[in-house]
C-alpha cells in the first residue's frame, strides 16, 4: 500500500511509549503529510500538520505538540498504549484521548489504526468497556 499524499497520524512519544520520531522523518522525507496532536481546553484531540523542522509547544501534560492550525486528519493513525492484548484492545494512560478521536474521525473518513508498542507490553486480556476502541493492527519489535 503506498501512502504518499496520505496523512500519516503520529504521536510525540511521551514516558516509555515507542519511539516512532525516525519512522515520521522518514515518511516526511518522502513527502508523505505528517500530523500530530494536540489537546484541547475541553480535553478533546485533533491533529495537525507537523514538520520535523517545525519548533513544538508543550502541553499541560509536559507532551510536545505541533505549533501547527492546519487541521490533518489522518488516513492511518499510529497510535500509543500502555498494553494491549492477542484482541487488538489497548489501554493508554486512561484519558479516553485515542478512543474520543477514533470514534469521532471514523464518523468522517475511513481510518486504519495501529498501536505501536514493545512486545514486553502485551498481557493475556484487557478488561475493555463501551467506550473502548479497538485497533485494527498492532506492531512491536517482534511481531507485526
Amino acid at each position: 500500500m503506498r501512502l504518499k499524499g496520505k496523512v500519516l497520524g503520529g504521536y510525540y512519544p511521551y514516558n516509555y511509549e515507542a519511539d516512532i520520531m525516525n519512522i515520521l522523518e522518514k515518511f516526511e522525507k518522502q513527502n508523505y503529510i505528517i500530523s500530530l496532536p494536540k489537546i484541547k481546553k475541553n480535553s478533546q484531540m485533533d491533529f495537525f500538520r507537523w514538520s520535523s523542522r517545525d519548533p513544538m509547544n508543550i502541553n499541560k501534560y509536559g507532551i510536545p505538540e505541533p505549533i501547527s492550525n492546519q487541521l490533518k486528519y489522518p488516513d492511518i493513525l499510529l497510535v500509543p498504549l500502555v498494553a494491549f492484548d492477542r484482541n487488538l484492545n489497548r489501554v493508554g494512560y486512561g484519558g479516553g484521548f485515542y478512543d474520543r478521536y477514533i470514534k469521532k474521525i471514523k464518523k468522517i473518513k475511513k481510518i486504519i489504526t495501529i498501536g505501536l508498542a514493545y512486545s514486553f507490553q502485551k498481557v493475556k486480556k484487557i478488561s475493555v468497556n463501551k467506550h473502548d476502541i479497538k485497533l485494527d493492527f498492532v506492531v512491536t519489535e517482534k511481531e507485526n
